[in-house]
């Protein structure tokens, strides 16, 4: 039987109009989600997760406010393995990476989400779609020695 994690279960949901000042929302409600379930403060690997959470939030919306007309909600689960982030867009268009130069800026947020992520895609959602991403908690929100692979869609 597994140990109960501090708001293992919680769904926060942060509905979005527009586009000016969407990212720095965005991470703040869920500096917020991620304080309330334990991720913050904390140090060393829980640290860098929580970090990790915030990047892929950020990386996220602003693909959707560059792609796809701007996100319309931003969903955090807080699941036994971890954080899920959806983000919801009028878009059916799924994201598909671009030729990138290393040594420009721009094109390079579908790599962040595949090197932070433990698991990421796209669900077509009405007109739009749902791009969701996996992170995995730290080990100390686990206990000792756990890390949990990642979970794929609902």
């Amino acid at each position: 039987m597994g140990t109960h994690v501090r708001g293992q279960g919680q769904t926060r949901r942060l509905r979005l109009f527009g586009t000016r000042g969407v990212v720095g929302r965005c991470r703040d409600f869920a500096t917020g989600a991620l304080a309330d379930w334990g991720w913050t403060p904390a140090a060393g690997e829980a640290a860098q997760r929580a970090d990790d959470v915030l990047l892929v939030v950020s990386e996220l919306v602003t693909n959707a406010c560059l792609h796809a007309g701007g996100p319309t909600e931003l969903v955090l689960r807080h699941t036994s393995d971890g954080v899920r982030i959806e983000v919801a867009d009028r878009s059916p268009q799924p994201p598909q990476p671009r030729a990138r130069d290393v040594r420009l800026p721009g094109g390079h947020g579908l790599l962040v989400l595949e090197r932070l992520a433990d698991g990421w895609g796209s669900t077509p959602l009405g007109e739009g779609k749902v791009v969701w991403a996996n992170l995995a908690a730290p080990s100390p929100l686990h206990g000792p020695g756990a890390r949990p692979g990642p979970s794929g869609p609902d």
